[in-house]
């Protein structure tokens, strides 16, 4: 039962958001789809230890969701035409030829998308419903309440219905108002792909990889829209590196331990060119050509040592000035204490706690305890790699930082 489960698992965080995609565009409602989908894991976890994993687990799923559609339908009395045409569509298909519409995921994320929610509901729902993370990850992921986020994923899903949001990749009108939060829930999705909040794996490639094929849809629908670009950019420079970034034994691997010989070179050029892409419509860099850009540079570097650090200082200065975050902070921190020495990055840090940003994630205090360790204070930075150990939810990482405390 134990493998079955693992099974079924892996299989929603892989197929999940094909399934809940597929089953939108069937009745229409993003609530519902998820709903379905999740009463047909429900069976899976029932049936599938006596009668096998099915060779398509996913056609599977989506073939059991769609029968309790009709079912539901049914009881209700409401054979009208989407249920014939559903039912029809059934009977003629075998379930072995299950094919999900290629934009059907792009259509989820635009329904999710949709103007009418605030925009804490689009992200929440878009990681829930595209990425498959649970609340618990979605929580973690944003240093809030999981009931916060149960709560604002059921507002979306309420929001959408009562709205009849249409499933459906909006008018070319409309594209530019809903730009912005696509594009976000999209990197956010690659985010937790490229550095898991939880789990045993440091990298979830199946995030990645749906995250980037969105990404160059996008762009394909919008080629005059830069930030579309610099995103597809940041993505492919970012996801070059995925190789040299996990050790045989799935342990992570830092920047500055990573054989670089490894990196993807092909996938470093398809970046290069997509910021070029971004760059000739002359409109100036904004927030994800300007990490494109920095990652470009890391991309380039033939070591740690050789990085051009005092260009990346100044490209997150322009990143902070363009939208302000703490991360961007922290990160230009670590960049000026590469240019300039730790202590200057430390004091940007101690500036940031002071202040209270990032308070309960493991992110600031692993970068001080590296700047600490750096400096000769042992002791403090043993203390705060260890608070940051425990404050990380990925295994991986905080295997990691336990080591470097350990080492100290």
């Amino acid at each position: 039962m134990t493998d079955v489960k693992r099974t079924v698992d892996a299989v929603w965080r892989i197929e999940s958001a094909r399934i809940v995609a597929t089953l939108a565009r069937v009745v229409g409602d993003v609530g519902l789809a998820e709903d379905l989908a999740q009463e047909a894991l429900v069976d899976a976890l029932e049936q599938w230890p006596q009668s096998g994993v099915p060779h398509n687990a996913g056609a599977w799923l989506t073939a059991v969701a769609k029968r309790k559609a009709i079912d539901g339908w049914r009881r209700r009395e409401r054979l009208d035409d989407r249920y014939r045409a559903i039912a029809h569509d059934l009977a003629e298909r075998p379930d072995a030829d299950w094919e999900p519409i290629p934009d059907d995921v792009l259509r989820l994320v635009f329904a999710a998308c949709h103007p009418a929610l605030a925009r804490e509901a689009q992200v929440a729902l878009t990681l829930r419903v595209v990425a498959g993370l649970t609340t618990e990850e979605i929580a973690r992921m944003f240093l809030v309440p999981v009931a916060t986020v149960q709560q604002r994923i059921v507002r979306a899903k309420k929001t959408l219905a009562a709205a009849r949001v249409p499933f459906e990749v909006p008018d070319p009108q409309e594209w530019q108002a809903r730009m912005g939060a696509v594009l976000g829930v999209v990197y956010l999705v690659f985010t937790e792909g490229y550095a898991a909040t939880s789990g045993e794996r440091w990298i979830r490639t199946e995030l990645t990889d749906e995250a980037l094929r969105l990404g160059r849809v996008l762009a394909g629908l919008i080629p005059s829209e830069p930030e579309v670009h610099g995103l597809v950019a940041l993505m492919e420079l970012q996801a070059s590196r995925f190789a040299a970034r996990v050790a045989p034994d799935g342990s992570a691997v830092l920047l500055g331990d990573q054989d670089r010989s490894r990196w993807d070179r092909a996938q470093i050029m398809r970046g290069r060119d997509a910021l070029a892409r971004a760059d000739a419509l002359a409109r100036g860099r904004a927030n994800y050509a300007l990490q494109a850009a920095i990652a470009l540079e890391h991309a380039l570097a033939p070591s740690v040592e050789g990085t051009a650090w005092e260009r990346i200082v100044v490209l997150y200065e322009a990143l902070g000035r363009i939208a302000p975050n703490p991360v961007v902070e922290l990160n230009r921190a670590v960049a000026v204490s590469m240019a300039t020495g730790p202590a200057s990055g430390l004091r940007i840090v101690d500036r940031l706690a002071s202040g209270g940003a990032l308070a309960g994630s493991h992110l600031l205090p692993s970068v001080r305890g590296e700047l600490l360790a750096q400096l000769g204070r042992v002791e403090e930075a043993r203390s705060e790699l260890t608070t940051a150990a425990n404050l990380a939810g990925n295994d991986r990482e905080r295997a990691v930082l336990l080591a470097k405390a350990a080492a100290l």
